[in-house]
C-alpha cells in the first residue's frame, strides 16, 4: 500500500511539471527568406485574334437590272480587272445609241447654226443687216454649241452605264460567296454585295493589348516605332489548336485606346501563299518579348485576398504584409511583379499562411 502511495505521488509531481512548460520568451518561428533582385525573363504571351484580308472589298452594281451572266465560282482566284458578273445590257446598248444620236443631231446643228453666223457677218460687213441680227445669229451658234455638250455629256454616261453592266473585279483575290444568281435583279442599293472579292496573298491579324501592356513594351523599346521594329516575329495559333507554318510582324499599333476595354488594337501580317488562312477567321496570336530589370517571385512567397496578391516583407524583424501587383507568366509557377515591390526587399519565401501581419520573424539562413 505504501508503495502505491509514492507512486501516485511521483506520477503526479511529473504531470505538474509538464503542465507548467512554457516556450521561451522572445522566441519566434524561423522562415526561409530571399532578398528581391531584378532580371531578364522571356514572355510568351497569348491574344485572341481575328483573321481579315490584306483588302476584303465588297462588290456592288452601279446599275439596275437582271443578272446575264456569272463569270465566276465561289473560292476562284482572280486578278484585277477580271469580269465577275455581266447585267442584261439591252437597254443600256440602247441608251447609248439613242445618245450617239443625239450627238449626231447636235452637231448638225451646230454645223447650221455656224453657216447661218458666218453669212450674217459678211451682210454685217457689206452693211445689210443691223448687229441685232448679228448677235441673234451668233447666240444661235452659241445655243447649238451648248446643245452639242449636253449630247456628249449624255452619250458619255449611257457609255458609262453600259460598261457598269459587266462588273469587274477591283483587285487580286479570291471569290467569296455569291448569294445572287443569274436571273436576279440587282441595283446599287441592294443590302448585300454580289460578292466580296478578298485579297489573301497576306492576311491581317488583328488583336488588343491593355495600355498598360503597351506601355511598358514601349519604355522597353523607347518609342511605339522601335517597338515595332525591333520587336520578335509573332506565330499564330488557329481555331483547331495548332500553330500556323509561317511567322508574322507585328505592323501598327492603334494610338486610339478604347474608352469601354481599355485597350488598343495591334495589327500583324503573316503570308498566305497555300491560302491556309482564310479572312474572318479567329486565331489567337502569340507574342514572345524580353523584358529586362523587372521583378520575377514563385507564386507560392503569395498569398491572395479578394483577388488582391500579398507577399510579406520582413522588416526589423517582423513580417509586414504588402500589396503588389503582378502578370502570371506562362509557366504558372512565378509572377512578374509591376508593383510593390523594389531590388533588396527581403521577403518570406515558405510558409506565408502560417503568418500574421506584424509577427515575429526569425531568418534561416540556407
Amino acid at each position: 500500500m505504501r508503495f502505491r502511495t509514492v507512486v501516485l505521488s511521483a506520477c503526479l509531481a511529473l504531470l505538474t511539471a509538464c503542465g507548467n512548460e512554457r516556450p521561451a520568451p522572445g522566441r519566434e518561428r524561423v522562415y526561409p527568406v530571399f532578398k528581391v533582385t531584378t532580371t531578364s525573363v522571356d514572355i510568351v504571351e497569348s491574344y485572341s485574334a481575328t483573321i481579315e484580308g490584306c483588302q476584303d472589298v465588297e462588290i456592288y452594281p452601279q446599275v439596275s437590272g437582271t443578272i446575264s451572266s456569272l463569270m465566276v465560282k465561289e473560292g476562284e482566284k482572280v486578278k484585277r480587272g477580271q469580269s465577275l458578273f455581266v447585267i442584261d445590257q439591252v437597254s443600256y446598248r440602247a441608251a447609248l445609241r439613242t445618245a450617239t444620236a443625239s450627238v449626231h443631231v447636235a452637231e448638225a446643228q451646230v454645223e447650221t447654226a455656224k453657216l447661218e453666223y458666218d453669212s450674217k457677218r459678211i451682210l454685217f460687213d457689206e452693211k445689210v443687216i443691223s448687229e441685232y441680227d448679228l448677235s441673234m445669229a451668233k447666240n444661235a451658234l452659241t445655243i447649238a454649241e451648248a446643245n452639242l455638250e449636253q449630247a456628249r455629256a449624255r452619250e458619255t454616261n449611257a457609255k458609262n452605264d453600259l460598261s457598269y453592266t459587266e462588273v469587274h473585279s477591283p483587285v487580286d483575290g479570291v471569290v467569296g460567296t455569291l448569294p445572287f444568281r443569274a436571273g436576279a435583279l440587282v441595283g446599287p442599293s441592294i443590302s448585300k454585295p454580289l460578292t466580296t472579292v478578298s485579297d489573301t496573298r497576306q492576311m491581317y491579324v488583328y488583336f488588343s493589348m491593355s495600355e498598360n501592356q503597351i506601355r511598358n513594351l514601349i519604355r522597353q523599346y523607347g518609342s511605339p516605332d522601335e517597338m515595332i521594329r525591333k520587336m520578335p516575329d509573332v506565330e499564330l495559333r488557329l481555331n483547331d489548336g495548332s500553330i500556323y507554318e509561317s511567322k508574322g510582324r507585328i505592323e501598327t499599333i492603334s494610338g486610339i485606346i478604347n474608352s469601354q476595354t481599355g485597350t488598343a488594337s495591334v495589327r500583324c501580317v503573316f503570308p498566305n501563299e497555300k491560302r491556309l488562312l482564310f479572312s474572318g477567321g479567329v486565331g489567337s496570336v502569340i507574342l514572345p518579348h524580353e523584358e529586362r530589370g523587372v521583378i520575377v517571385i514563385p507564386q507560392g512567397t503569395t498569398y491572395e485576398i479578394q483577388d488582391k496578391i500579398y507577399v510579406y516583407k520582413v522588416v526589423d524583424g517582423m513580417a509586414k504584409s504588402t500589396e503588389i501587383s503582378v502578370d502570371k507568366l506562362n509557366n504558372g509557377k512565378t509572377y512578374l511583379v509591376r508593383g510593390g515591390l523594389q531590388e533588396g526587399d527581403v521577403l518570406v519565401r515558405e510558409g506565408v499562411a502560417m503568418l500574421k501581419d506584424g509577427a515575429p520573424v526569425s531568418i534561416k539562413n540556407d
